[in-house]
């Protein structure tokens, strides 16, 4: 913890520090510089303050969304006074407009990707994955390769929480007590979601914001696969001569998807499809792509409740509807009500904080600190390490209200290194911290950074392998 306030405390002086580079403007409209003003001061430190909660959100209990947000509304009340302290009343209500308009697009198309994995989730189709895989057998090591690579490529479209709480499920249930195995396997399902998702706009948050940013076109994406691929097996070849050799008993569990769960799959692909084309075609945001999904799900979602009514009816037996609608039919809204509540608020509340701190001004600071003075290259590539102790959500916002005047190539390497940088700590990524609580320990703080070294020899690895084979689109920035 100490290490984590340290870390704070020199971010916090490097941007009150460089407060002098960034020249104040004055006008109603503009953004003025008031990093050394006495509110902007304490705007930093009630962030902080907020940011130290979410990080101790394992040992308090305390939901990650609550502080953010109580912070967000503090830090935006002090960009308020000081700018009508100015007299400016409209500059405050113009940016923080903006950063909800920017919110409410992420927000919307990551709660209906939420729907669709909620949805898939009831139709039993993860637990019948994972059945199988338990029933066939493996020996550990063919279960780490099999657990990886499918948390590698399931990643790209299902998010990386999602599919690092799946694939754990797989490993503790095959794993039981060894708890050497269980460990070891967490370790590289959060390397390996968290690998999968940096070569996809849907495999992370922070991909997801550069593609609606309009930065990086959708297939451009797909560049960073090799780079992924390599933060993946690097790490893996190392800690497989680790995994026991035995076998573990094998499993008679068999689990059946409900019926339409093939079909949903099927409109869940054909409504990333649709975001992809309403995006690149009709230069459409994704979101209204992702909302016209949603519909397709919920007409599909009536036929099966009024199918499922039709083909249980017992005469005479009212209360067979209601409990027969509940295990055949589907009811869209209970999917939507189980979405990740607590992340699409932390969310906001990370969003309209780093907001506010760039209405005070030190994301110019920062960005003339960082990619100015220091270089792209070696700020993108701290930007992962950074993302290891922070999460990389704010880390990536902060990055794209920066905008820093930037190569194709220098936007995919900081998307690249906001993806994996996390995979160093176990508390670097949403996914590490989940599987801490889900195979509480057995997968933990210090075992996952037992593998640190490994994992950061394939940062290094892939970081060197993007530059070898997107070199190209490197030149202009």
């Amino acid at each position: 913890m100490n290490k984590i306030i340290n870390t704070f405390l020199s971010i916090t002086a490097l941007w009150l520090g460089a407060a002098g580079v960034v020249s104040a403007s004055t006008g109603s409209g503009e953004l003025l510089d008031l990093t050394s003003s006495t509110t902007g001061i304490v705007a930093v430190v009630v962030f902080i303050i907020a940011y130290l909660l979410v990080m101790s959100e394992e040992f308090t209990h305390l939901r990650k969304s609550k502080p953010v947000v109580l912070a967000a509304g503090i830090i935006w009340v002090l960009v308020a006074l000081t700018y009508a302290g100015h007299g400016d009343t409209h500059t405050a209500e113009q940016a923080v407009r903006h950063n909800i308009l920017e919110y409410a697009e992420l927000f919307l198309f990551l709660l209906v990707a939420m729907t669709y994995i909620n949805a898939m989730d009831e139709r039993q189709v993860f637990q019948a994955l994972r059945a199988w895989l338990v029933h066939k057998g493996f020996t550990y090591r063919k279960l780490f390769w099999i657990t990886g690579t499918l948390a590698f490529f399931i990643s790209p479209i299902a998010d990386n929480l999602t599919t690092a709480l799946l694939m754990c499920a797989v490993i503790l249930a095959v794993g039981g007590t060894n708890t050497k195995f269980v460990s070891i396997g967490c370790v590289n399902i959060v390397v390996a979601a968290n690998a999968g998702g940096a070569f996809s706009p849907f495999g992370d948050i922070t991909t997801l914001m550069v593609w609606q940013k309009g930065i990086v076109d959708f297939f451009t994406f797909f560049k960073l696969f090799l780079p992924s691929a390599v933060n993946f097996l690097v790490p893996a070849a190392i800690m497989h001569f680790a995994v026991p050799k035995v076998s573990p008993e094998p499993s008679d569990e068999a689990v059946e998807m409900r019926r339409g769960a093939v079909t949903i799959i099927f409109l869940f692909l054909c409504t990333i499809a649709t975001a992809v084309s309403f995006h690149n075609f009709m230069h459409l945001p994704p979101m209204v792509g992702m909302m016209t999904g949603l519909a397709y799900l919920q007409f599909y979602g009536y036929y099966l409740k009024k199918t499922a009514l039709k083909d249980t009816h017992l005469p005479g037996d009212s209360s067979s509807d209601s409990v027969m609608s509940e295990t055949l039919g589907f009811d869209i809204f209970r999917k939507v009500s189980r979405a990740e509540w607590d992340t699409l608020l932390f969310f906001y509340g990370v969003v309209l904080c780093v907001g506010g701190l760039g209405a005070f001004g030190y994301l110019a600071v920062t960005s003339e600190l960082m990619y100015t003075q220091m270089g792209a290259t070696f700020a993108n590539v701290m930007v992962g390490f950074l993302s290891a102790i922070v999460d990389n959500i704010p880390v990536m916002f902060a990055v794209l209200t920066m905008n820093p005047e930037m190569s194709q190539g220098q936007w995919l390497l900081v998307t690249l290194t906001a993806g994996v940088g996390g995979s160093m700590l176990s508390i670097g990524s949403a996914a590490g911290v989940a599987l801490m609580g889900q195979a509480r320990g057995k997968y933990t703080f210090f075992g996952h950074l037992k593998w640190a070294p490994a994992i950061a020899l394939g940062y290094a690895a892939s970081i060197l392998v993007h530059f070898w084979i997107n070199g190209s689109m490197f030149t202009g920035g």
